[in-house]
C-alpha cells in the first residue's frame, strides 16, 4: 500500500495545476469520508473531491483556487470500488484497489457508500484504458 500513498501524496507545493483539474470549481462528487492512514492506521475524517478522473482530499471542506490537497488518487489506476464493511468489520465502508494495493474509506451512511462507489467506478471506466499497451498480444505477429 506503501507506493500508492506515495503517488496520492507525491504532489508538490510547486505543482499547482493538477494536471489541469480545477478541483474547486463544479466537482462531480464531494463529501466527507473517513479514510486510513498509511503507516499509522488511524482513521482520519477528511473532505473528498471527485473531478475529471482524480479523487482528492482536503483537512476541510472550503475548497478555493488557493486550497492545497492532502493527497490525490488518480482513478485510471484503480481496478475495483467495492464494500468492504466484512474486511474491516466497520458499518458503511469501502476499499478502492489497484493491482499491487487497497486503501479503504468510511462513509456517513449506507446511501453515501453506494454514492461515493457508484461515482468512483464511473470515473474508473471513464479514465482508464480497458487493456494497456502491455497487455496487448499481437497473434499476427512472426515469432
Amino acid at each position: 500500500m506503501a507506493s500508492l500513498w506515495r503517488a496520492a501524496m507525491s504532489l508538490t507545493e510547486k505543482q499547482i495545476n493538477y494536471d489541469g483539474v480545477e478541483f474547486w470549481s463544479s466537482p462531480e462528487r464531494t463529501g466527507w469520508l473517513t479514510k486510513q492512514g498509511e503507516y499509522i492506521k488511524t482513521w482520519r475524517r477528511r473532505w473528498f473531491v471527485l473531478k475529471q478522473g482524480k479523487l482528492f482530499w482536503f483537512k476541510e471542506s472550503s475548497i478555493t483556487r488557493a486550497s492545497r490537497p492532502r493527497g490525490v488518487i488518480p482513478v485510471a489506476t484503480c481496478l475495483t470500488v467495492k464494500g468492504a464493511e466484512d474486511i474491516l468489520n466497520k458499518q458503511y465502508a469501502f476499499e478502492l484497489s489497484t493491482r499491487t494495493e487497497t486503501m479503504y474509506f468510511i462513509a456517513d451512511s449506507e446511501k453515501e457508500k453506494e454514492d461515493w462507489i457508484n461515482s468512483i467506478g464511473r470515473s474508473i471506466v471513464q479514465h482508464s484504458r480497458s487493456v494497456t499497451d502491455s497487455e496487448i498480444v499481437d497473434y499476427d505477429s512472426k515469432r
